[in-house]
């Protein structure tokens, strides 16, 4: 157990998409930069100069590429700070370092955060051969030397942890816009083999009376059986393997018009109250299911999360072009609501999948808004 979880950490791959220097990173070398000169200029009993220079831009220089190259930032800056201490060693120089190189602490966080199994590994090496010199070089009491030890292994702890917290908040992510795209592939096959089973349904009875008729006509109702018949096989052969389920339930989901369904009574908190403006005769039944499912949704997130909520008012809006839902409540704005929930990840998910925006967040004066809009033909990015 204890090798496979070694070897797992040995093979675990760098984060992706790590972000390249920012203008914080600037800003947090200036400070340091200010803190190493006013260090020279207050403390006493310092190193020799050109070893303080080399030190501190043995920490400075490395910050900038310690995301994109967690390693080499490690290997330049502690074998630097091991050359350094070797040199006061051996020539017996008096005096200590600045403190300012305790920045080599992010370092080691930005190792275990950004670096590979191996990178962090073998940096973790270069960090813990460090340490003893640094303490022979700097005469420390076994306390200090412990505490040394503790810092830097807990950087890398911190660093690990964030790391692995990441990573399971990506896969939360993504395991909610499966479970979107799951949703909507039922949706899209339950409509589609609705409409494809009345195709087919019809063009059985039409063979059937079809007897008297010419033979041209018989073909062609063979033809559109056998066309919607094949559709249908594999529509389900191909979206079936998206489904939770193996049952198929030859039912028209929801659409625009159940939007209405939502409303409630004004007897139960929050009052939900739905308007419908606009044409929607031909509206994609995707779309039109769509809508309902961020209603829904968007209804059940401000019952469960909008703190002292009395009203939530659903707009649905049809135009020529597009369909524009907007989901308002009154609740406090200390509701506890977070705009990047993974229910909220999902339907955005959605509303991209058939090429619509998607908006949920604070409202202006009071409560939380969700917008989407969606093309009436549910066309995909």
């Amino acid at each position: 157990m204890a090798t496979n979880a070694l070897r797992s950490l040995w093979a675990e791959p760098r984060p992706t998409n790590a972000p390249e220097r920012r203008p914080g990173d600037w800003a947090l070398v200036a400070v340091l930069i200010c803190w190493s000169l006013v260090e020279v200029v207050l403390r006493q009993n310092l190193a020799p100069r050109p070893l303080l220079l080399l030190a501190v831009l043995a920490v400075l220089g490395p910050l900038l590429w310690r995301r994109t190259h967690p390693l080499v930032a490690v290997a330049v800056s502690f074998g630097t700070l091991t050359i350094v201490d070797i040199v006061r060693i051996l020539t017996g120089s008096q005096g200590a370092l600045l403190y300012s190189i305790g920045a080599a602490l992010i370092l080691a966080y930005a190792l275990f955060r950004w670096g590979s199994g191996r990178e962090a590994a073998s940096g973790l090496g270069v960090i813990l051969l460090w340490l003893p010199i640094t303490n022979v070089a700097d005469t420390t009491s076994l306390a200090d030397s412990v505490a040394a030890y503790a810092f830097f292994l807990f950087a890398a702890a911190l660093g690990a942890a964030i790391r692995y917290r990441t990573k399971i908040r990506i896969r939360d992510i993504d395991q909610a816009k499966a479970r979107e795209r799951e949703q909507l592939a039922r949706e899209l096959h339950d409509t589609v083999a609705h409409h494809v089973s009345g195709i087919a349904i019809q063009a059985q009875a039409g063979r059937a009376i079809a007897a008297s008729h010419p033979e041209r006509a018989i073909e062609a109702l063979a033809i559109i059986e056998d066309a919607a018949t094949r559709t249908l096989t594999e529509l389900r052969a191909i979206v079936g393997v998206l489904r939770a389920t193996q049952d198929t339930e030859f039912a028209p989901q929801p659409g625009v018009a159940e939007v209405e369904q939502l409303a409630t009574d004004g007897r139960t908190r929050p009052c939900v109250e739905v308007t419908l403006f606009g044409e929607f005769d031909d509206l994609s039944p995707a779309v039109g299911a769509a809508i309902y499912r961020l209603a829904q949704e968007s209804i059940t997130n401000a019952r469960r999360h909008a703190r002292h909520a009395t009203q939530v008012t659903v707009a649905v809006t049809g135009d020529a072009d597009q369909v524009r839902l907007t989901i308002d409540d009154d609740g406090s704005a200390a509701g506890g609501r977070a705009p990047a929930g993974y229910g909220l990840v999902g339907m955005r998910e959605r509303a991209a999948l058939l090429g619509g925006t998607f908006h949920a967040g604070p409202a202006a004066e009071r409560g939380w808004r969700v917008e989407a809009v969606l093309p009436r033909t549910g066309t995909p990015r």
